[in-house]
Formats: structure tokens, sequence, C-alpha cells
């Protein structure tokens, strides 16, 4: 799910750093430092501590979990190749202060910590179940946030529609998937208005709700999927309250209670229970034919 620069008109350029400066920049200014290996690279051939794990295949996510785009941004791989692709993407993307560390981490003398980490940006349940994504086709993001989700599968050459309430972040995430000249479309709705809004009757091949529960509208949200298209839906469950957020029953759903929400959408695959620090439930659903 990666972004081809070839596509883009015009990419800014970034700054390759050496071992030394990027030793000093972490010791004096607190970068935001990106990993773009793989996951078991970060994990057995060590990382600089604190670096956020973020694939280069994930990097068009990058925007919507970085929220300073004019702080520094420390971009390393292990030998320097895949770190000048996402520094690219992360200037072009509106990043004033990216800096990729020269010849990647194989040669780094620094300090390193080992162990597994986990990926900042989509959520491991999209990309564990990417494989039941379509080829292409019409998605709605639903209560989209800062747009981890629709930047990465406009990315990858859906077309995305995002909605959420929030009109700056909206806006943001507008411009941003215009620098990278994405098929990605946004639009303010306020998804808890009484009657429900609609969100379209049989258009999209995908939809994606994620940390996001409002009962009223879970009809709408399902009469958005076409038949014989998919519904990625993960949120909170009511054990949650108990790690302090959210708190709210509203937000949170019941044991079992998701399958019956979705219905008839039939479930493909599902979970419930503590993932990654978090109880929730999670499902990929089709709307049968």
């Amino acid at each position: 799910m990666v972004v081809s620069l070839g596509e883009l008109t015009t990419v800014p350029s970034y700054r390759t750093i050496s071992h030394a400066d990027a030793r000093q920049l972490i010791a004096d200014r607190a970068p935001t430092v990106v990993d773009v290996r793989t996951p078991g690279e970060y994990a057995t051939l060590g990382h600089i501590p604190g670096a956020w794990l973020l694939p280069v295949d994930l990097i068009a996510s990058a925007p919507a979990v970085v929220e300073d785009r004019s702080a520094p941004v420390l971009v390393y791989c292990e030998h320097g190749v895949r770190s000048r692709h996402a520094s690219e993407l992360l200037v072009a993307a509106g990043f004033t202060e990216v800096l990729n560390l020269a010849g990647g981490l194989a040669s780094w003398t620094g300090a390193r910590d080992f162990g597994e980490g986990a990926v900042r940006g989509p959520s491991a349940w999209l990309l564990e179940n990417a494989d039941l994504l379509p080829r292409g086709g019409r998605v709605l993001d639903v209560a989209c946030g800062r747009g981890r989700h629709a930047l990465l599968l406009a990315g990858a050459g859906f077309a995305v529609r995002a909605i959420d309430r929030d009109a700056d972040t909206m806006g943001r995430l507008r411009e941003v998937a215009s620098r990278l000249q994405l098929h990605l479309d946004t639009a303010v709705v306020d998804l808890e208005v009484d009657p429900p809004p609609s969100l379209g009757a049989s258009e999209y091949d995908v939809v994606l709700a994620f940390n996001y529960l409002h009962r009223p509208l879970m009809p709408a949200i399902r009469e958005a999927v076409k038949p014989g298209g998919v519904m990625f839906y993960e949120t909170f469950t009511a054990r949650q309250a108990e790690r302090g957020h959210p708190r709210n029953p509203a937000f949170l759903l019941n044991d079992g209670e998701l399958p019956g929400l979705l219905a008839p959408l039939v479930p493909l695959r599902q979970r419930e229970g503590e993932f990654g620090g978090r109880w929730i439930a999670s499902i990929v659903a089709e709307r049968p034919k």
C-alpha cells in the first residue's frame, strides 16, 4: 500500500545527515524518529530508543499520526534505501524538516533497544485482514479522525471518501491528500444528529469504522455497503472502562454485541477480547449479494 512518488509532479527535498549529527539532533531537539523497516527488523536488529515503527509500505498514513509537520522528523531504515522513499513522501505531504539517516541503522553506533513495537498508524486489524479488501473500488471511512486509514487506502489506489465532524481536521486531511495527489475527498458530517444522516445506499465496496460507536447510526453504516462489499469495524468493549477511557456505556460494546449490530452482514472474521492492551471487538463482515 505505497503511494507511487512517480505520480507526484514535484517532490521537495529532504536532508540526509550523518550518524553523528543524528545523535546530536536526538540529544538536543528530541525529533520524532521513524523506523520504516519491518516489525521483524525493528525487534531483532534493534532500533533507536523511542523510535516509532511505521514500515515504508504504510508511510502514507504518517501525516495522520505525526501531528506537527513543522517539527523535525528523523527517518531511517537498515541501509538507507527505504528511508529515502519515505522521506520523499513526508516532504511531499508538507513536512518541513525531514532528515534521512545516511546509510541506515546497519552502521549505527549509538544506543539501541530491542524487542517488539506496535506499528504506529493503521489498525492492526485492517492490516492483518487486508487480503479481504477488493482490488480497488470505493471506500467510506466513517468518523475517520485524522485519516490514518483513509490516506493508506487512497495511497493503495482506492477512491476514498472520509467523513468526520471536525472541520479543521477534515481541512488538514484534504490538504495532505491534495499534496499527494490522492483520490480522497472529505466531508464534514455530524454523525450524531437526529435523525441520523444517510451515508449513501449501496455505494461503497469497503466501509471502515474504527474506535467509534453510535448505535443509531448503524443502519446507515450497513446500508452504505454494496452487495458483495465488506465492512471493517473495530471499537471498544465494556471492559475498556476498567482502563479509564472511554467510560460512557454509549460508546462501549456489550459482550458479543457487534455481529448483531451489523446483521444482516455476514461475519468473515471476528475477534473479541484484550488485544494490544485494549478491550475491543473487531469484525470483517460481508453484505450478501
